[in-house]
């Protein structure tokens, strides 16, 4: 796999529909975390705390498919190359707002999401976070973010959890694949646990980068084989880290070329 940066210039021609669409499904995602809010923290409170998992998984996954919906967007799965069975840590590609509302589609079991701790100053974000334990870090403080993870490892092994990081931390960033953050890789190392890549195939051409409005179209979750990063030096794991941020550069060139997005030389 190639080793070279990928670019592309692109822009969408948006359609008066898909502007009005995107109004109305962020006007309608707004409605349903209010929705959330009254309906998952006092779930959460009155069980103690043993509904969390479920309601994660399931409830989560029911309002980001809604949202999807409302969109214009079909999601569907590709588990031809995996299908989830056991605690991990899965990293996804991260470069549109749609991966937001996709990651938790996805129904993880017993899954926590490593996000950006600006998602906190949205006051939602902040409250269905943390009720629902969610994990925020900082990102220009890589080594503060390793080790608050590590005083998670115990609750993190001991409940079966698994974790999903985006280790381009930011849909943000000039290439079409951003440089990976090191604390997936540290934490899967320190766990024991399998690296498990998730590309998600299709929201950038609908809605690059930070774009607020969507074209309506289908957005695939493509899971991939477990890596190991068991007993790995450091300068191994960042060989195997350079691999897989190569490897998703290739799975971005496969759905450019599939749908005819001309990339930069």
């Amino acid at each position: 796999m190639s080793t070279a940066e990928l670019t592309v210039n692109y822009s969408p021609a948006y359609s008066v529909t898909a502007y009005l669409r995107s109004l109305l499904g962020s006007f309608f995602a707004i409605i349903v975390f209010f929705l959330t809010m009254i309906v998952v923290i006092p779930a959460i409170i009155l069980s103690l705390g043993l509904l969390k998992n479920v309601l994660i998984k399931h409830f989560g996954a029911f309002i980001g498919r809604i949202i999807l919906l409302t969109l214009g967007i079909k999601l569907t799965y590709d588990e031809s190359h995996y299908k989830p069975n056991k605690p991990a840590v899965f990293i996804t590609n991260h470069s549109s707002t749609l991966d937001l509302f996709t990651i938790i589609s996805m129904k993880l079991p017993n899954v926590r999401y490593v996000a950006k701790k600006e998602l906190q100053y949205n006051p939602l974000f902040f409250v269905i976070g943390r009720i629902t334990g969610q994990i925020f870090i900082d990102r220009k403080r890589s080594k503060e973010t390793i080790l608050k993870l590590q005083k998670l490892y115990d609750r993190v092994k001991r409940r079966n959890l698994s974790l999903l990081i985006a280790p381009e931390g930011s849909r943000k960033h000039r290439e079409i694949v951003g440089q990976f953050k090191k604390g997936a890789f540290h934490i899967a190392r320190d766990l024991g646990y399998d690296i498990v890549p998730v590309y998600i195939d299709g929201a950038y051409h609908l809605c690059p980068g930070s774009s607020m409005i969507t074209q309506s179209g289908e957005v695939t979750v493509r899971y991939f084989p477990p890596i190991s990063f068991d007993n790995l030096t450091d300068e191994e794991m960042n060989e195997k880290i350079e691999e897989l941020r190569a490897f998703y550069k290739e799975q971005y060139r496969l759905t450019f070329e599939r749908e005819g997005i001309p990339i930069e030389a």
